[in-house]
């Protein structure tokens, strides 16, 4: 909780893997806080591109939903809805005010939360000739590659995880190697 000027604003932060749940979520808020005026929110939604939105719940445009969303980026979150209620004090904050006391109560929701770091993976699939295995596995081991699946023969194939934040280097790497064909 965090107060400015006899305002309250109250944070809170959960996983979410859809709108509807965080609509939900709110309304257990809204019978639970009934002197509350504002249910501001953000959300967002995975990755490549992310789905998100904010809502300012009534409070002037920008002042809320934006800022609870930057505490989003801030933390480089997806799979996350927060929500910040107020119960006005009866002092007008200005626009200045409320994006401070709205991003300060996200901020205090996200540090008080237990953030689950999960590397998202990219399927992809390798065909090359047998001999070039020595330099993908080469590349594989260095940039620490999962290896799902694996045929190896003549033509070899293999099915590997590439987390997202390796994507580009490690498609730079094997594209170097001769006759190596890759899909995703």
């Amino acid at each position: 909780m965090f107060k400015d000027k006899k305002s309250k604003f109250w944070g809170y932060a959960i996983p979410l893997n859809s709108e509807a749940e965080l609509k939900m979520f709110i309304e257990k808020l809204k019978n639970s806080h009934h002197n509350a005026n504002h249910f501001c929110y953000a959300w967002q939604i995975g990755v490549n591109p992310p789905e998100f939105r904010y809502n300012d719940d009534g409070e002037p445009n920008n002042t809320a939903g934006a800022p609870i969303y930057g505490q989003i980026q801030s933390f480089e979150l997806t799979q996350i809805g927060i929500v910040v209620l107020r119960i006005f004090g009866g002092v007008k904050l200005g626009p200045g005010g409320l994006i401070s006391a709205y991003k300060t109560a996200a901020k205090g929701a996200l540090e008080l939360s237990n953030i689950i770091s999960v590397s998202i993976k990219i399927p992809m699939q390798l065909k090359f000739p047998y001999t070039q295995l020595h330099l993908i596995m080469r590349i594989i081991k260095k940039e620490k590659i999962y290896i799902s699946k694996q045929e190896i023969q003549g033509l070899c194939v293999l099915e590997v995880q590439v987390p997202v934040k390796l994507e580009k280097s490690f498609k730079i790497n094997i594209s170097k190697v001769k006759d190596c064909l890759v899909s995703l």
